[in-house]
């Protein structure tokens, strides 16, 4: 057995095809050792583009764990840089051959160390497990593995799958019983980038999740988030080889008032992924989100009949939007718990 002083911990070199194949080979055997349905794990390309990218709103960096010339623990660490500029996101996996060694703490120590530099206080992380596990995880390895370095669950998540399609007829009933609560409104659905004219309102609302979704007890704040940094994401979308598909509200005014997104990849045919769903307060109690996500439904299954199902994650304690979800025919699938430490 490896002693874990052994292990050296360095930063990845995102430009270093070859270092991110070996990041990515431990990240994917670790996310494949959880139970069936538990993980939903990012795809080579995807981290790859990531990785490359840069931007101007977030600052990444990730780590390798290394024994000899064997790369078996991966680490990476995200900083917002326009807003929340306490927190630090984390992430720590370890390779099911090298578990259980303290592999996994040396190179969270690293990660918190580089926080710490920083000046980020507010540490954030994420552990999923089965359902059948309980909101708390207790006994599941990487629920207790935060929880021994501190970590707190600050909110709980449920994660969903829907079976596509979800039958016309279902739809239709469900659009019609939402039809009569808000007749002033317009929704509008599209694929791939946000219409010109929407951007300005897309931005102004989607801004607003962080703090408009269920916080529990979260330490973050709304993202500040413009026209450009729209346009700078959706071309990250392109790289990673993703498109959305977007429904939004509008008001008697014009002004965009709700939204939901669907987002799809061509590295996992079939798969797709329920992103956003957000009604701005002042317009709630009209049904929105109900029509906006059968509108997006709709929209989704008439361009793309290959896409068979859409995952989801609610926070626990969302009742509109898990009873939405209900009625569509989204079954419970496990559980995400997302983890916090203040330093």
């Amino acid at each position: 057995m490896s002693d874990p002083t052994d292990l050296q911990v360095v930063e990845l070199d995102h430009r270093d095809d070859d270092q991110v194949d070996a990041w990515y080979s431990v990240y994917a055997a670790a996310e494949g050792a959880l139970p069936p349905g538990v993980a939903s794990t990012w795809q080579l390309e995807e981290v790859r583009a990531t990785a490359q990218e840069g931007g101007s709103a977030r600052w990444r960096q990730g780590y390798l764990g290394r024994l000899g010339d064997r790369v078996v623990a991966a680490g990476w660490i995200e900083f917002p840089l326009r807003d929340n500029t306490e927190r630090a996101e984390l992430m720590v996996h370890v390779h099911p051959d090298h578990q259980r060694r303290g592999h996994g703490s040396a190179v969270l120590a690293r990660l918190e160390q580089v926080a710490r530099e920083r000046g980020r206080t507010v540490l954030a992380g994420e552990a999923p497990w089965a359902y059948d596990a309980g909101p708390e995880g207790i006994g599941e390895p990487a629920a207790e593995f935060a929880r021994r370095h501190g970590y707190t669950l600050a909110l709980g998540d449920v994660k969903r799958r829907l079976d596509l399609p979800v039958a016309a007829d279902v739809l239709d009933a469900l659009a019609a019983e939402a039809a009569p609560h808000h007749p002033s409104y317009e929704l509008r659905s599209w694929g791939g980038p946000v219409p010109e004219e929407l951007v300005d309102g897309w931005a102004r609302l989607v801004a607003t999740l962080n703090v408009e979704a269920p916080q529990g007890d979260l330490e973050i704040e709304a993202e500040s988030l413009d026209p450009a940094q729209v346009r700078e994401n959706e071309e990250l979308l392109v790289r990673q080889g993703r498109v959305k598909y977007n429904t939004v509200a509008l008001d008697a005014s014009g002004e965009l008032v709700g939204y939901t997104d669907i987002a799809t990849t061509v590295h996992e045919p079939g798969r797709s992924y329920q992103w956003g769903t957000l009604v701005r307060p002042d317009h709630r109690g009209h049904r929105l989100g109900l029509a906006l996500k059968v509108a997006n439904l709709r929209l989704l299954q008439r361009e793309r009949p290959d896409i068979v199902e859409v995952t989801t994650y609610n926070a626990e304690v969302n009742a509109p939007m898990v009873g939405v979800n209900d009625r569509l025919g989204f079954r419970k699938v496990a559980r995400l718990g997302e983890l916090q430490k203040l330093v």
